[in-house]
Formats: structure tokens, C-alpha cells, sequence
């Protein structure tokens, strides 16, 4: 599926990823609706009734992965909320050995993600993921999601890479398909990027079942 002799850098996503997507799922479809429904004294039908059009309305922008946007969108402290169902947070298979071994293999490998900081901390601390990275980047600190082709400029020209020889792990086919118009050149999507959902169509990308398919 790869030929390791041809990529240089690795840029992986995250959630849905090298993370399983069981936590944000939750956490969006269950148990914000669950604290919303609490708070404002609904029945969680009722809830997830209101939130759902919401979360739509700004899917795949900025705002959707801001966890202070969804503070103050709900009246919520959604950082406080993560912490609540953290112990849903979990690696998926062979991810480790994946970025250890692609480092061996004197491969740059980055986690890039559109995760909000404060979720990405509270991940790195439970998941201690963090060491294993040669760059951590988020797509908060360059304005634009990865659902953008520009983002994917912004990051070469803060971290200069060569779109030739890069491979892009992510489960989201907006995000491939933007890195694709930018002109990386090895793309996969994820089979499964929750583990307790059915199989995702990735349409017209090559996907991996885990990180052992493509093991360095």
C-alpha cells in the first residue's frame, strides 16, 4: 500500500485516526445532549432536537472544533465536560509501534490535527502519545481547518515539506480530498475510525483496517 522508499514526512490526524472516534462521538451525540438537556431542563430527545442542527450548521469549520465557541454557544464548560468521559479516550491498534517505527525509519512524523488545544492536551495527557511525534500541529493556531486547501500552504510555509514525498493518515474524506487539491501526494483514509460503528465508505481513497497494514 506504501512504498516507504518514496515518503519522507508523515502527517497523521487524530481523532478517528490514531485515536478512536468512540470518545467524540460520545461525547457529541450522548453526552453533551445528556449535560444540555440537565441544564435546561429538557428531556434528552428534546436536547439533542436543538443541538444537532447546530453542530451541522458549522461542521467542518473553525468553530466546530473550538471548544470555547461550544462554551459559550451552550453555556456549557465543554473542557470540564471532556474530562467527565475521558476514560472513553483510547489508542487504536499498533499505533505506537507505527510511530515509533516510522521515526526509525528516519521518517519526519507530525500529528496534525484540527483538535482545539485544550482537547489535545487533555488526549496527549491521557493517551501519552505526545513523545512520539517529531511536531504536534493544530489547525487553531493557523486560522483555517484542514477542510481548506490554504491550511495545508500555511503549514509549508511554517514547515517546509515536500507534498511528493509526504503520506496523510486521516480519517476525514474532506480533509483528503483539500490535501489532494494541494498537492500531497500519498493519501489514506481509516476503515474504522470507531471501533463500536459500522465500516466507513471511503469512497475513492485507499484505506487502512490499523496501522499494521502499513507498518514501516
Amino acid at each position: 500500500m506504501i512504498d516507504w522508499t518514496r515518503i519522507d514526512t508523515v502527517f497523521l490526524d487524530m481523532d478517528g485516526t490514531l485515536l478512536d472516534l468512540n470518545f467524540d462521538n460520545h461525547f457529541w451525540l450522548e453526552h453533551v445532549p445528556l449535560r444540555f438537556a440537565e441544564q435546561n431542563e429538557l428531556d434528552i430527545d428534546s436536547a439533542k432536537q436543538h443541538l444537532f442542527p447546530i453542530f451541522r450548521s458549522v461542521e467542518g469549520t473553525m468553530q466546530w472544533y473550538c471548544v470555547d465557541y461550544w462554551s459559550n454557544e451552550l453555556g456549557l464548560d465543554i473542557a470540564e465536560l471532556k474530562r467527565e468521559v475521558k476514560h472513553l479516550i483510547s489508542i487504536h491498534p499498533h499505533v505506537i509501534n507505527f510511530l515509533d517505527a516510522a521515526r526509525g525509519a528516519n521518517k519526519h512524523v507530525a500529528l496534525v490535527t484540527n483538535a482545539h488545544m485544550k482537547s489535545l492536551e487533555l488526549k496527549m495527557q491521557h493517551t501519552q502519545l505526545g513523545g512520539h511525534f517529531d511536531n504536534i500541529v493544530c489547525s487553531h493556531d493557523y486560522g483555517l481547518p484542514k477542510e481548506v486547501p490554504e491550511f495545508w500552504q500555511r503549514l509549508h510555509d511554517k514547515f517546509p515539506y515536500t507534498s511528493a514525498s509526504t503520506l496523510l493518515v486521516d480519517d476525514s474524506l474532506p480533509v483528503l480530498r483539500s490535501a489532494r487539491e494541494h498537492g500531497i501526494a500519498h493519501l489514506l483514509a481509516v476503515h474504522n475510525p470507531d471501533t463500536r460503528g459500522p465500516q466507513k465508505d471511503v469512497e475513492e481513497f485507499s484505506a487502512i483496517n490499523s496501522f499494521d497494514d502499513i507498518m514501516p
